[in-house]
């Protein structure tokens, strides 16, 4: 799965309202009056400017996990990769996302759909850990 590189700008602000007393999932709440407090999604999402990117989602190999085509991915290069991580990988000359499992004598790129094979990352592949996923931003599949 191909992903799109974006690099981020942090120097702007932009506090949106903020419900903080949570969003309910099970039966609904009265509304609150008015939010007093903000957010701002740079602060939020991004904890190391220098070293964050955006990348957006092309393909489906990550479906299953619920990343599809259009995702926003936040990508941190200053965190160091941990079996289990889902990182941004530059294999063979090409961006792609997936799930790292790491053994004793090698590193495998797992996808999350039944129709991609995990790839065996050898000695003879071009192959750099770009940055492990932070979030995912996701669009409303509705509204487009």
């Amino acid at each position: 799965m191909p992903i799109k590189i974006h690099s981020i700008d942090i120097s702007s602000s932009l506090p949106l309202p903020y419900a903080d007393e949570g969003i309910k999932a099970g039966f609904p709440s009265p509304a609150q009056d008015y939010m007093e407090l903000s957010i701002d999604l740079n602060k939020e999402l991004i904890k190391n400017p220098s070293s964050t990117f955006y990348g957006r989602v092309v393909g489906n190999s990550m479906q299953d996990e619920g990343i599809v085509e259009g995702d926003v991915l936040v990508i941190d290069k200053s965190l160091e990769l941990m079996d289990g991580d889902l990182a941004v990988c530059f294999l063979d000359g090409e961006f792609t996302v997936k799930r790292v499992r790491l053994e004793k004598d090698a590193a495998y790129l797992v996808p999350s759909n039944p129709d991609y094979p995990e790839i065996k990352v050898t000695v003879e592949n071009e192959f750099v850990v770009w940055g492990v996923v932070t979030y995912t931003i996701k669009k409303n599949r509705r509204r487009h």
